[in-house]
């Protein structure tokens, strides 16, 4: 005997759980499906633990899509200060960091407990550790899924899988089949907001700084920049400067790092070279960088240490320039073991701005990471997960 709902979510996460309590609001009979044993997994680790849920400040040009005009209308339909007052309905704390970011004050399980209160509505079910088998069609409108729990039989189809980030999270490719199973491109994928790996000469070179953290102005070779924190690992690089650059970062591609973006060396070196022209560089410089950086950067003969009086003509102006634009070849990233987010996805040129349905198959949605939508580090993916996932509510 086949089970009979309105609509189908498959995957328990952030979109997933806002599509589900919106559908539900709006009278549908709604049946949650997830491989995991829980909702909510990546939301749960986010943010240290913390969720950081959305930003204050959030627009199109906070995201990356083949199609930048796609995110606009679901961002407009369901903004951030939507879900704030959300939050803040719950009686959740939360507290604001950097660039706008917000995130709870307690913990991030406050958030997948108020998804699932949105969705504690007797005509939402979830069912967890459940497989899906197949998904087809039905000529008269719908679809039939077989799972490992027996036959399920739906009007609307939503899929809220996620990415490939995480692996041990259980994220899965399964949303891409469906996508390719329905004959919609897939825009091919890759880790994004991830840690930078290095090659084997600079990894060791620069694996003692692990730990160490420090302002940075990067830059891609698109030209785009981030100017935030650039962290040392024994890998490689990491810290939200990096994060935020390795979405525009290609393989094969170096990228540019200011070491001094808050600082006018030129005037410190000046200065330093009036009064205390027998001090050596690697003196002067340790005071506006950590020390071992320094003696790295020498090491590596990106620097030359002497003297600041035996500097001859523009070679101060060279050291400047030395550290306003490092040049560092990334050997590749630590890919989805240790990204936030996928890049690419699924084509957003076959999906309606204004529902999140399928252009191409009736009663087909897709919500959230699955599709080619990647935001910035800051809140912004969740988000994507909201808003998304709240429009597809409107109308599966």
């Amino acid at each position: 005997m086949s089970k009979q709902v309105d609509v189908v979510i498959i995957g328990a996460g952030a979109a997933g759980l806002m599509c589900a309590a919106q559908a539900g609001k709006r009278g549908r009979k709604v049946l949650i499906l997830d491989h995991a044993k829980k909702p909510g997994r990546k939301i749960l680790i986010s943010g240290g633990g913390r969720c950081n849920f959305t930003n204050y400040d959030v627009s199109a040009e906070n995201y990356l899509c083949q199609n930048p005009h796609f995110v606009k209308s679901a961002l407009s339909q369901y903004t951030n200060w939507d879900f704030i007052s959300m939050v803040s309905k719950y009686g959740i704390e939360f507290e604001e960091r950097d660039h706008g970011q917000l995130f709870c004050l307690e913990s991030a399980k406050d958030i997948v407990s108020m998804l699932l209160k949105e969705c504690e509505q007797p005509n939402i079910e979830q069912q967890y550790q459940v497989d899906i088998e197949a998904i087809q069609t039905i000529d008269d409108g719908g679809f039939v899924l077989a799972t490992n729990k027996g036959e399920i039989v739906c009007q609307s189809l939503v899929v809220a899988t996620g990415g490939l980030s995480m692996p041990k999270l259980g994220a899965t490719p399964f949303g891409y089949k469906i996508a390719e199973q329905f004959n919609l491109p897939v825009i091919s994928t890759s880790a994004g907001l991830v840690p930078f790996t290095l090659h084997k000469e600079d990894k060791e070179a620069f694996a003692e700084l692990s730990g160490i953290a420090v302002p940075s102005e990067i830059a891609a070779q698109s030209g785009k920049t981030f100017k935030e924190a650039l962290l040392f690992t024994h890998r490689g690089l990491s810290g939200p400067a990096v994060l935020q650059i390795s979405s525009y970062w290609k393989p094969g591609q170096s990228v540019s790092v200011n070491l001094i973006p808050n600082i006018d060396l030129e005037v410190v070196l000046q200065q330093a070279l009036a009064e205390h022209p027998n001090q050596t560089l690697k003196t002067t410089l340790s005071r506006v960088l950590p020390k071992r950086l320094v003696e790295v950067l020498i090491e590596r003969k990106l620097l030359v240490d002497k003297p600041l009086k035996q500097f001859q003509g523009k070679q101060l102006e060279q050291v400047v320039r030395a550290l306003e634009n490092w040049q560092v070849l990334p050997n590749g990233t630590e890919g989805y073991r240790t990204a936030e987010v996928t890049l690419g996805g699924v084509d957003t040129q076959f999906i309606s701005s204004k529902t999140m349905e399928c252009t191409k198959v009736k009663g087909l949605f897709f919500v959230g990471e699955v599709m080619d939508v990647t935001g910035w580090l800051g809140g912004y993916n969740f988000q994507w997960a909201w808003s998304s996932g709240y429009v597809a509510g409107q109308w599966v």
